[in-house]
């Protein structure tokens, strides 16, 4: 079913107003107002977040979806079904399917009390909006706004882990035997690599690896000393010990250094329990199969899954392929279809207890 006309325009007006990670707060101010129109009752918290809650029961289900975006403006615009812009995917389609579903199921139900949250900082390693609504929350179960498309439910996230290189020392003449600084950055590079290597061996799955990414390289001189420095990104698996990496990784990095920094633990959620259960029967009845899927890169469900321990998916509209890319765009079709399917979801958690 293609989203309603308020529904998209909802939307639209949060893909214009341009809210890189750090600079939310225009976008913040705008969802505000547009809950509190839907009758939410709707504040931006300590943290910058935009927060609505509707509804008055006593059992919480939380939908934090995030408000920033990568940087990288697109021209917000309808082409037959595909609405463009910043965020379509990633993940003001997803919170805008948050905000219009629960106005919908708080109209159906009464057993609920519906938060919607529009995090701030998700896109720049702080995850700055989650951190805080730890703090001020306990929800009886929990729905990450992510990209899954409309009949997949998302129940996992590797682990990141950043770390920066840094090499330093006396020039030296390009005709000895000494290696270069660029020469020994290369060569940790390689010993990390064949570390991953040796650890994914066995693996088939990408969700199980060990995923080193090179980031940035750069390297200077002054003819007194050279520096060579570079950042890595590291995807890690469940069940990986951290610190056992990080203790290779120093004895790897000699003589160079490293600083790790931006960890975020690697999360699995189960599937049997009933918010996993409503999905699924929403899916169906909406004529779709759903499916169960997991991701290689991370969210906030990576921030707040360990702590509250309670039911928790990542659901959204989108083709998560489209994260981040200059060609971000959004089915209006399924759009409309993620606010059908988590209406019904949520209605029927109403029903319940979760």
């Amino acid at each position: 079913m293609p989203a309603h006309s308020d529904d998209i325009n909802l939307l639209e007006g949060l893909l214009s107003q341009y809210s890189p990670s750090e600079r939310e707060r225009p976008a913040v101010e705008y969802l505000v107002d547009a809950m509190a129109r839907r009758g939410f009752r709707a504040s931006i918290d300590d943290a910058g977040n935009a927060v609505g809650v509707i509804g008055q029961g006593l059992n919480e289900v939380l939908l934090l979806g995030h408000i920033d975006t990568v940087e990288g403006w697109i021209a917000v615009r309808e082409e037959g079904d595909l609405l463009y812009g910043r965020g379509a995917v990633d993940a003001k389609g997803p919170l805008s399917t948050f905000v219009s579903a629960a106005a919908r199921a708080a109209a159906l139900t009464d057993g609920l009390r519906i938060t919607v949250v529009g995090a701030v900082e998700e896109e720049a390693a702080t995850s700055k909006g989650a951190r805080h609504v730890l703090t001020q929350r306990r929800p009886d179960c929990v729905v990450i706004g992510e990209p899954s498309q409309w009949d997949r439910i998302t129940l996992g996230y590797k682990g990141r882990l950043l770390l920066d290189y840094h090499l330093r020392r006396d020039s030296s003449h390009t005709a000895g035997r000494e290696a270069s600084v660029c020469e020994e950055m290369v060569a940790f590079w390689l010993r990390l690599k064949q570390h991953a290597d040796a650890y994914n061996q066995g693996k088939d799955r990408l969700f199980d690896l060990l995923d080193p990414s090179l980031r940035y390289v750069a390297s200077k001189g002054d003819g007194l000393s050279e520096h060579a420095d570079a950042t890595i990104g590291l995807r890690l698996p469940v069940g990986l010990d951290v610190e056992a990496l990080k203790w290779a990784i120093v004895e790897m990095a000699a003589p160079g250094t490293v600083s790790f920094y931006a960890e975020e633990v690697a999360f699995r959620a189960g599937k049997n329990n009933e918010l996993a259960r409503a999905f699924t029967a929403a899916i169906r009845r909406a004529g779709g199969e759903p499916a169960f899927k997991v991701k290689t890169g991370t969210s906030d469900m990576n921030v707040v899954g360990p702590v509250w321990n309670c039911p928790i998916v990542a659901y959204g509209p989108g083709d998560s392929n489209l994260d981040h890319t200059p060609n971000e765009h959004l089915s209006l079709e399924e759009y409309g279809r993620a606010i059908d399917v988590l209406t019904d979801a949520l209605v029927t958690l109403g029903k319940t207890d979760p």
